[in-house]
């Protein structure tokens, strides 16, 4: 039976883990490496790391820096960043990495999406969406390049124009709530989550246990990213790696549909 997933998120800038709000507003974390090994211990579900620096750079991934990651990895690995063309996608693969996450690149070139699927398996494909309320009826539009490019695309339309194409999931970012910890913008998952089939999980907003468990609630078999929250104690923000026990993970599943 599928359940829903508790993923941490580690965003990497600079070699090293960061921490953004809205983006912006960079907080140096440490080793990238040593997060993965505190999360392994504490049995996460699955990691999300992206390499922001990457495709704004317009660089290549970094495979060293990859392949440094996945062999510390435990748990199922989604790397995002910089990622263009198949090849680049099967070589990261290659280095014991399970998905591949593409965003701009997707936007761009569409058929890629296609293309990574038929090569690798739809399960390995990852479509990234950070999404901004944008204009005086604060409609929702598809951002690209850390949301410094808007793209003008419509996140519900988009994903149904994914999904045709052999998407495996998609991963929706929220970038007015990015690192704010006020909660996931239940208005967006719930729009798009009853516009496709696909596997959904969601980025941006948590900042408690309480906010995982209304994101499941209302949305069932889901993947609950999390950023800041699983990083940071307390109200001064010390950096301090923290994931669900058990127990506390059987308290947020409680919440499934």
């Amino acid at each position: 039976m599928l359940r829903p997933r508790i993923i941490p998120c580690l965003l990497i800038h600079k070699n090293g883990l960061t921490k953004t709000v809205n983006f912006s507003q960079h907080k140096y974390l440490g080793d990238p490496l040593n997060a993965i090994r505190i999360f392994n211990e504490k049995e996460a579900d699955e990691l999300f790391v992206a390499d922001i620096d990457a495709t704004v750079h317009g660089r290549e991934p970094d495979y060293k820096l990859i392949e440094n990651l996945a062999s510390e990895c435990r748990m199922p690995f989604c790397y995002a960043g910089g990622i263009k063309t198949v090849e680049q996608a099967e070589r990261i693969i290659n280095l014991g990495v399970e998905k591949v996450g593409i965003s701009s690149a997707a936007i761009e070139n569409p058929n890629l999406i296609a293309e990574i699927s038929q090569r690798l398996g739809n399960q390995s494909v990852v479509v990234v969406f950070d999404i901004k309320k944008v204009g005086l009826f604060k409609s929702y539009e598809i951002f690209t390049h850390n949301g410094m490019q808007s793209s003008g695309l419509n996140p519900i339309e988009f994903s149904k124009k994914i999904e045709k194409l052999g998407a495996g999931e998609i991963l929706i970012n929220s970038i007015d709530c990015d690192g704010i910890m006020n909660g996931y913008d239940l208005e967006l998952v719930k729009n798009i989550r009853k516009s496709i089939n696909l596997p959904l999980s969601v980025l941006g907003g948590a900042g408690s246990y309480e906010h995982i468990k209304a994101l499941i609630k209302m949305n069932g078999v889901i993947g609950a990213c999390v950023g800041s929250f699983f990083v940071f104690k307390g109200k001064y923000k010390a950096v301090l790696i923290q994931y669900p026990s058990r127990a506390e993970k059987d308290t947020i599943l409680s919440e499934l549909k």
